[in-house]
Formats: structure tokens, sequence, C-alpha cells
């Protein structure tokens, strides 16, 4: 599938718990169709001691979101696009 999004790009994120967020793309996974972006669905990486780390550690990096969950935005732009939650529906009870 074509991608849009590429490498060095500014994306909205539009779904999740990072909602409204922006960020540069650092990677894309074509095979996947997913994303990585800075600062967005950080998760712990747990380091073994070694001779560079000998105290070993926990590190936070940036995970991959699905890229239909990013909107492009342009660089030039002053402010964000909004994004607004959907309205609630009432469940009927039959």
């Amino acid at each position: 599938m074509k991608q849009s999004i590429k490498k060095g790009d500014i994306v909205l994120i539009i779904t999740g718990k990072d909602k409204g967020k922006q960020g540069e793309v650092i990677r894309v996974l074509p095979a996947t169709d997913r994303v990585v972006v800075s600062g967005i669905s950080m998760r712990k990486h747990h380091l073994k001691p070694s001779k560079t780390q000998p105290r070993g550690g926990i590190v936070e990096l940036p995970g991959s979101i699905h890229r239909s969950n990013v909107k492009w935005v342009e660089t030039g732009a002053s402010a964000a696009p909004k994004v607004a939650a959907a309205p609630k529906r009432a469940r009927s009870t039959k």
C-alpha cells in the first residue's frame, strides 16, 4: 500500500491515549503499516548491565502506532487542527 507519511513529517495523533499530540516521524514500517513518532506511545525497555551501562536500567523508547491513527500536519501551520471526541450516543433499551 502506498505510504503518504514519510520520515521527518510532522503528524497529529487522532486516536488513542496520546490523542491531540504532535510529533515528528522517526521511522516508517511499511510491512506492518506502522510509524514511530517521537515522544508518542512511550514504552519502557529494561537494559541488562553491560560495559557501556554497568548499572543497567530502564529506558523509555517510543513505540509504533498504526498509520491510520495519525494525520499529516503542514509544517508551516500556526496552530494544530482540533481533534474533538465524538459525542456519546445513548443506548436504547428494549
